[in-house]
């Protein structure tokens, strides 16, 4: 299995720099488009490699979507929370029941005696 996984990340590895060889050309991104930049007085360009850019926008992408999962996710892990919290008290309960009994909570057979 080990070895399976190494082989999936060198096609990966080998796939990414086939992609940075072919994307080499610069490419400018801009912040803005060119009539809004100018009205607003930002007119804010990088020039990078396209391989860069495709590279940041996939990595900007997956996290995107695991944020977006973690906040869809959160009524999930907030009833497991609970019903966690609540199995921890009955736990507690029943083992405060099994235990040996108490020498001073049985008043009415003390009056008995």
């Amino acid at each position: 299995m080990r070895y399976i996984r190494y082989a999936f990340l060198a096609i990966i590895g080998i796939a990414l720099l086939v992609v940075a060889l072919a994307n080499r050309n610069d490419a400018t991104v801009t912040a803005l488009p060119s009539e809004l930049a100018e009205f607003a007085g930002i007119n804010y360009s990088i020039t990078l490699p396209m391989f860069v850019i495709i590279f940041v926008s996939i990595v900007a992408g997956l996290l995107l979507g695991f944020v977006w999962e973690w906040l869809r996710e959160h009524k999930h892990r907030a009833e497991a929370s609970t019903q966690r919290r609540a199995r921890e008290q009955l736990e507690r309960e029943m083992t405060e029941l099994k235990g040996p009994p108490k020498k001073g909570g049985e008043d009415v057979l003390a009056l008995l005696d």
